[in-house]
Formats: C-alpha cells, structure tokens, sequence
C-alpha cells in the first residue's frame, strides 16, 4: 500500500516552484489557479469530511473532481467555458504531479482524462465607426472624471490593451514625441510597443499636464489616486456606453466591455488591409490562429468575397485583361 502524500505540500509546491518560480506565472494567473482550488478545498470538504489540510493526494480523485466541474455548472451557475478555465487549472496541476508522483500514475492519468466541455462559439462583437464617434462624445469633458475616461476609452479603441494593461498603465509606461508609442508587459510576460496616432498623442498630452493624484505614477487613477479596478473601468463604460446609446441607437442592442474595444482595434486593422500576423503582434497574442477570428467577424471582407464569385444563374465571362497603357496608368 502506497504512503499517503499530503495534498497541501503538492498544491503549495505547484504553486510555488512551478507556477511562480519556473513559469513566472502573472498574477491574474496565479489568482485565477488559486480560485479554482479554493472552490476545490471547500467542495472537497464537504464531501470528504476532511479540513484541506488533512487531505491526502488520493482523495482528490477523478470521480470527486468531476461531480465538482458539475457542481460548479449546476450551483453556480457557471458557463461551459467557466468550466473549463477551472478543469486547466487542475490539469496544469496534475501534469506537474505527474514528474513529482509516478507512483500515482494511474490516479492522475484518470483525471488528466476529464474531457472538456464543447462551448459555443459566438461571433465577436465590435463597434463601428459611428458607435465609437459616438461613445468618445458620451464624456463630460469638462470635468476631470471626464477628461480621464475620454483618454482611456480613445488609448483602448486605438491601440486595443487588454484591461489589465490598461488599468496598470504608468506614466513612464507612455513615450510622447517622435516615435511615440506605449509599451506594456502583456500576457506571458512579453512586452510589446504600441505607436500611437497624432490625435491620441494629442489627447495623451493634455491628460498627463492634469494635476496628478495619489502617487502620480498611475496613468488612469481612481478619483482617490489609486489604481482603478477592473470592475470600475466596466462601470464607467457602461455608463458612457448608455449615453452614447441616446444618440446611437445601435449601441442600445451592443453588449460593450472593455474586450469589445480591443475587438474593435482588431476589426479595424483588418478592414485597413492589415495581414493577420501584423494584427496578432499588435494585440500581443500567443499565436496568430488567435487573430483568425476576426476574419469570419468582417463582413465586409466577406461581401468583397461575394462580389467576386459568379451568381448560379449566369454564365462566367471569359478574363480579358485591360489595355498595357491602360493597366500602366491604373497602378499609377
């Protein structure tokens, strides 16, 4: 009979060698993991009887994880997608037990077995050009709260940061003048510069004179100085986005989030003509398949598309290319 292996010294190991200190894990990811297994230990509790200390590496079986996933579907209310956040959190878990218990092999073979949940696929949603027009005149710039989130909004639209990103911008994070650009450490730890256009240099400019609150290093503070929260920055959207929606009326009908401004600088660049890897490097994706999205979301690139294929009910034409002279002064 095999030793038991406490839960809690593997768990914190994770957590600490692998997660923190071989991968450099961000925070999001490192509190992300650390909800999954929180959820975990309770439910863990009160089906095992047995504290999360006291909890040996066998308990926290395949069976128990999977009435778990579904507990969380059923209680919680949570989406197949939630589900399957929380179900990688634990792989990532059970593939670093893997090296560190082979004698538990069978065990974690079994719940690195856990299949995912299949999840629809809904098509982006992104603002066009009017919508955005009309949401960058929804604030108050007579006000400091106003001008704040007249920069935000219009720094998020044009260089499309991640929340996170934005909300962590610092002021030595911004570079105005020639070349002018904003530099962030995205996700995996990899940095990444953004150009800015003339207007948001312009509106940047004006916005970093106003006096500074708390330290003076946040970019986008809180009214009290500190770092605005996530949750604030929706808020503030939404707000902006309920107001521009008197003048638009298609932003009424538009669930707007901050990721929704990032999809529009994604949309943007397509519809300029942009290659899908230039798009990728820009956002900061892992990999350039991730940007193949905005692709099937352009129905403008699909029109173009339709106009170039011949209807059911007509004959193809024969291809008769123009005039040499004719061709020369087109490419002109």
């Amino acid at each position: 009979m095999m030793p038991a292996v406490s839960f809690a010294s593997v768990l914190t190991r994770f957590f600490t060698q692998r997660l923190i200190g071989q991968r450099r894990a961000s925070a999001h990811t490192v509190a992300s993991y650390r909800d999954t297994f929180r959820l975990l230990l309770r439910f863990s509790k009160t089906r095992t009887g047995k504290a999360p200390s006291g909890l040996a590496w066998q308990d926290i079986d395949a069976p128990l994880i999977s009435a778990y996933l579904d507990d969380l579907e059923e209680l919680r209310g949570i989406t197949p997608r939630t589900r399957n956040l929380r179900l990688t959190a634990i792989r990532s878990l059970f593939k670093y037990a893997a090296f560190e218990l082979p004698e538990h092999a069978d065990q974690i073979q079994r719940v690195l077995a856990i299949p995912s949940k299949r999840c629809a696929h809904r098509q982006i949603g992104y603002l066009n050009r009017p919508e955005v027009d009309a949401l960058l005149a929804a604030p108050d710039r007579t006000t400091w709260a106003g001008r704040r989130d007249y920069a935000w909004i219009l720094l998020a639209v044009q260089s499309g940061l991640r929340l996170s990103e934005l909300t962590g911008l610092r002021r030595d994070d911004i570079f105005i003048g020639a070349g002018a650009h904003v530099r962030v450490m995205g996700k995996g730890r990899k940095e990444r510069c953004t150009p800015l256009t003339k207007q948001t240099v312009a509106v940047l400019q004006a916005w970093l004179l106003e006096p500074a609150r708390g330290d003076g290093f946040v970019v986008f503070p809180a009214r009290g100085g500190g770092r605005l929260s996530s949750d604030g920055v929706q808020y503030l959207l939404a707000k902006h986005v309920a107001m521009a929606g008197q003048t638009c009326t298609s932003l009424r009908s538009k669930n707007v989030s901050p990721h929704v401004l990032r999809h529009t600088t994604a949309m943007d660049l397509l519809q300029a003509g942009v290659d899908t890897t230039v798009i990728a490097m820009w956002l900061g994706h892992e990999s350039v398949e991730t940007t193949h999205v905005y692709l099937s979301a352009d129905l403008e690139l699909k029109r173009r598309v339709l106009a170039k294929t011949v209807p059911p009910d007509s004959s193809p034409s024969t291809f008769r290319p123009d005039d040499a002279l004719l061709t020369f002064l087109k490419n002109l």
